[in-house]
């Protein structure tokens, strides 16, 4: 059965290594998933990673309250295309699709966090995007992939050792896609993903390596269940 509540206190810090938490199965035969925060049932408030195994899918369904994801291994299917490795998809609320994946992918997916009148499409190819150096963050370079007045999306690169301090006035999750960082006492590494509450201030420190980071700030301010969760 899958749990109802993970990480739900969104005033607390929380941490999840993706790595080597376990999967949990989902409703459709060869959908799994990892939890990385939830608040309710198979309707839910919910950020996870998500695995298709080859051939798998989805029933057709309509993301009433939107869908988020960043597509991390793997090509993603359904009816408006094929997404490979580093594509990026808002589907607003309203929108309906049959997810799929004929080779298996994995996903990074956010459930019920828009805005209810958010009307927004957005599909991006990550891996092909330039990066522009922060000019008040040394050793930081980024690009936005989406911002309004609830949230600022990005992907970040931060070079080796790069000292990272940034006051988080509205939240802010990070979700590392390659190379490592050191945080809170915590080493992150490839899908180790962090929540700061607002208010938190980022103190961080990139490995030898550097790292490369998805980031979403702000939207924390703006924590709902889905009806009936």
């Amino acid at each position: 059965m899958t749990p109802t509540n993970v990480n739900a206190d969104f005033s607390a810090r929380a941490v999840v290594h993706g790595g080597i938490a376990p999967w949990i199965a989902s409703p459709m035969p060869g959908v799994e998933r990892k939890l990385l925060d939830r608040i309710g049932g198979e309707v839910a408030r919910a950020t996870s990673i998500v695995r298709y195994a080859p051939g798998s899918h989805f029933s057709p369904h309509t993301h009433d309250g939107g869908e988020e994801f960043l597509v991390l291994d793997g090509v993603f299917t359904d009816e408006h295309g094929d997404y490979p490795a580093g594509s990026y998809v808002r589907n607003p609320p309203t929108t309906r699709h049959t997810p799929g994946s004929a080779a298996g992918c994995t996903i990074l997916v956010k459930l019920w966090q828009f805005d209810p009148d958010d009307r927004v499409s957005l599909r991006l190819d990550t891996a092909t995007l330039p990066l522009a150096a922060h000019p008040d963050a040394p050793g930081v370079s980024s690009r936005l992939l989406y911002r309004d007045e609830r949230e600022e999306v990005r992907i970040e690169a931060w070079e080796p050792g790069a000292r990272v301090h940034r006051q988080i006035e509205g939240g802010l999750e990070v979700f590392c896609l390659a190379g490592g960082f050191a945080q809170g006492g915590d080493g992150f590494v490839p899908w180790s993903w962090l929540r700061l509450p607002v208010g938190a201030v980022l103190e961080a420190e990139a490995g030898p390596a550097g790292c490369r980071l998805w980031t979403k700030e702000g939207h924390l301010r703006h924590v709902a269940a889905p009806p009936g969760a």
